[in-house]
């Protein structure tokens, strides 16, 4: 099988990365959403097979001892996330351009796996306030998980320069100019 075109968004957590993605998926029909597996329980309406494939902690460990994942992270502590290699071949079979929504770690992890046909695009939080307002706002983690959150942010915003492009979602409809031109360029470059 020929490998597809691959689009990653990464982000620190609160960054507006998946509003972003939605976007895209909403504007472009030649995309598909890569719907992530995790080990997490699901979050308000989140629904299995549509937002992540969820796994027992178990079953995710077992996923990755039979190579299920092209690329996957224990991204907090217990909490496993990643790429199953039959959600992307499903994708690519269906002549589409994939997508992901993935933490920092997992994007570059899946550029450096197939570099050529990879785009990565880091989503960038105007500043560290900014983005524990926003975490706070959403109201789905606790204080102690926004601050384990921030933390983590700070590490993640060290690596930006390992993505192909970056974009500060500091004003939403600016970001989605700036993405409508990245993505644009990157279909358009058969």
């Amino acid at each position: 099988m020929k490998d597809g075109k691959i689009i990653v968004l990464s982000a620190p957590s609160g960054s507006g990365k998946t509003t972003l993605v939605k976007y895209l998926l909403n504007k472009n029909s030649n995309l598909e959403f890569s719907i992530s597996a995790t080990s997490r329980p699901p979050r308000g309406n989140e629904i299995n097979g549509k937002d992540y494939h969820f796994f027992k902690k178990e079953s995710f460990i077992k996923a990755i001892s039979e190579k299920s994942f092209i690329e996957y992270e224990e991204v907090y502590e217990g909490i496993y996330y990643g790429t199953l290699k039959s959600e992307l071949f499903k994708i690519w079979n269906n002549k589409k351009i994939a997508v992901f929504d993935i933490d920092v770690e997992g994007g570059i992890n899946i550029k450096n796996y197939y570099q050529e046909n990879t785009l990565s695009i880091f989503i960038k939080p105007p500043n560290l306030s900014a983005l524990k307002d926003r975490l706070l706002k959403r109201e789905t983690d606790s204080r102690e998980n926004v601050n384990i959150r921030i933390s983590k942010a700070k590490k993640e915003l060290k690596k930006e320069n390992e993505f192909d492009h970056i974009i500060v979602n500091d004003d939403l409809r600016v970001a989605k100019l700036e993405l409508d031109k990245i993505i644009s360029d990157f279909i358009s470059n058969r």
